[in-house]
């Protein structure tokens, strides 16, 4: 049965100089941000270059894969299911289901006779268990929810000021395509992803006791997009809301949020060295809809900070590592590099008045070197597009940039 999918050749194409080779080739991201349906690409693209390829695919999310409880049923159903001569392809989705997968992906790629294919939920697969066994022996590719550019081709929407609206509002899950952009209905659907994420992901995978506690932090953090600050600062504000949480479990709620790929972690950076700061740092949100969903979406107090979380989801993208940018008392909203070239961007809702020129575009003029500089707003250039050699552009023309 053919798979019903819309193409995301972004992602196909990285993966697809790696098959046929002894790697192990993981797709990790959110749940529900288009693994599976990725899986699924790369499946009949196999069986488009090669008729005779045994396709052995397990989805660890389905019951009639519940009995793959461990690494030795794993090995056991694999090996039993390669029969004929082959070549044999092996998908897992969500792996991390299977107690000491590694274990079992180590030992097929030691025999080398299947090509390895598998996608995970949570970062510490990484981090842990794949690093630990098969360290130099996978290659990761990160998958996230909708890119604007793909929010308007599965929604066939021209880019303009209406439809970049739509999505700072609802965000890139792909599988709003198939339920539409009423906000009732979409709202209704990202709760339940939510829902699946907070407990499956976090609660479940990283043995949460205090829920209660989670769910208070996930709406914190909702507020407070785009906004400086550390784990002490959150734990006295939830004391003055007479919830006594020390710094080091938030920290470490923190971690498993952003181990479940739910939220992102951006860390300041001193922008003329490579000093790191240790104290201090954003968090903007995987999916701005989910955002929404938890919060509310109200467009005069939130606009700026999905814009400031919409820039940061395009840097990511397109494989810059990001960085808060700080230089004296100076803040530049992002600071991205990508292989040793960067750029730099600074976030305004609307360019108001002459001190609000002075601001964005003077923070960016402190630094003296000649990588691109730009100033995102939502509204068209009211300067005209180069200011000093600093380029104005409206939001929708950033995200459809390629950068």
């Amino acid at each position: 049965m053919k798979f019903d999918y819309t193409p995301r050749p972004d992602y196909t194409l990285k993966i697809e100089p790696f098959i046929g080779k002894q790697i192990i080739k993981v797709l990790t991201g959110q749940r529900r941000v288009g693994k599976s349906y990725l899986m699924h690409q790369l499946m009949e693209g196999v069986k488009e270059k090669n008729p005779e390829a045994g396709i052995i695919y397990i989805n660890c999310e389905l019951e009639e894969f519940g009995h793959l409880q461990t690494h030795s049923d794993l090995l056991g159903f694999v090996r039993k299911a390669m029969t004929g001569a082959g070549p044999f392809f092996l998908f897992i989705d969500e792996v991390q289901e299977i107690d000491s997968f590694q274990l079992a992906l180590r030992s097929l790629l030691a025999e080398g006779t299947c090509d390895l294919f598998c996608t995970g939920s949570n970062a510490r697969m990484l981090s842990g268990e794949l690093a630990t066994y098969l360290g130099g022996r996978y290659i990761e590719c990160r998958v996230h929810p909708l890119s604007y550019k793909e929010f308007l081709q599965f929604h066939q929407l021209e880019g303009n000021y209406t439809a970049v609206m739509r999505y700072l509002a609802l965000g890139g899950m792909p599988y709003l395509s198939r339920i539409g952009l009423r906000e009732d209905l979409a709202f209704e659907y990202l709760r339940n992803v939510y829902s699946s994420i907070l407990l499956k992901d976090v609660v479940a995978r990283e043995n949460i006791r205090n829920v209660s506690f989670l769910e208070n932090l996930v709406i914190y953090l909702a507020g407070n997009v785009g906004n400086l600050f550390s784990a002490s600062n959150i734990s006295k504000y939830l004391k003055s809301q007479h919830i006594e949480i020390s710094p080091q479990l938030v920290i470490n709620y923190l971690k498993a949020l952003t181990n479940a790929f739910f939220i992102n972690k951006v860390v300041r950076s001193e922008i003329e060295g490579l000093k790191i700061f240790e104290i201090g740092e954003k968090y903007f949100f995987e999916d701005m809809g989910l955002r929404n969903a938890i919060r509310g979406f109200n467009q005069l107090t939130d606009i700026h900070k999905l814009m400031e979380n919409a820039v940061y989801l395009h840097l990511v993208a397109s494989g810059f590592q990001v960085f808060v940018g700080k230089t004296g008392n100076t803040e530049i909203d992002f600071v991205a590099d990508k292989n040793g070239n960067k750029i730099y961007v600074q976030v305004a809702l609307q360019l108001t008045g002459q001190q609000t020129v002075n601001r964005e575009f003077g923070n960016l003029l402190h630094i003296q070197n000649n990588y691109p500089k730009f100033v995102v707003t939502l509204n068209d250039p009211i300067i005209g597009d180069n200011y000093k050699g600093i380029k104005q552009i409206n939001l929708n023309e950033f995200l459809l940039m390629v950068i």
